[in-house]
């Protein structure tokens, strides 16, 4: 039961990725935010760089959001300890960012107006792969005294 409390936010965070895999955050649905902010900045842009802008920030989307699920993940199954085990939890995390990044996108295959793709399940990864190392280096850092 004290490990709950390491569970608690994957599971919000696997929440947060399932709502962000909604109808509301169709490219429809977020180029409707992203547009007026970006004519904003570039009143003479075309339509064309404004939809590239917009694939490129969903895209980084995708490694932010399972980046942070990568984090959370590591530090629940590190549950705490100061054991040298980095390269098993990451591995766990990894392996769990690569269900749950396939499960989401088998998730959108079934909401009107997203579609599944095997490229988003590849960005998922490398952000889960991302937060992988930043765990490792911040633990590493932060225990100097447990290093070999």
């Amino acid at each position: 039961m004290r490990n709950f409390k390491y569970w608690v936010p994957v599971i919000l965070g696997m929440i947060f990725i399932y709502w962000m895999s909604t109808e509301c955050f169709a490219s429809r649905s977020t180029s409707r935010f992203i547009e007026p902010i970006i004519r904003f900045f570039v009143p003479s842009i075309s339509r064309k760089e404004i939809f590239v802008i917009n694939g490129v920030i969903r895209k980084l989307a995708h490694v932010f959001e399972y980046m942070m699920l990568g984090i959370l993940l590591f530090r629940a199954f590190r549950a705490g300890s100061y054991e040298r085990r980095w390269w098993r939890w990451a591995g766990y995390s990894l392996g769990v960012v690569v269900l749950y990044a396939m499960i989401d996108e088998f998730h959108q295959l079934h909401v009107p107006l997203r579609t599944a793709s095997i490229v988003d399940v590849g960005f998922d990864i490398l952000g889960g792969f991302l937060g992988q190392c930043i765990s490792i280096i911040y633990y590493d850092r932060q225990r100097p005294e447990l290093k070999n």
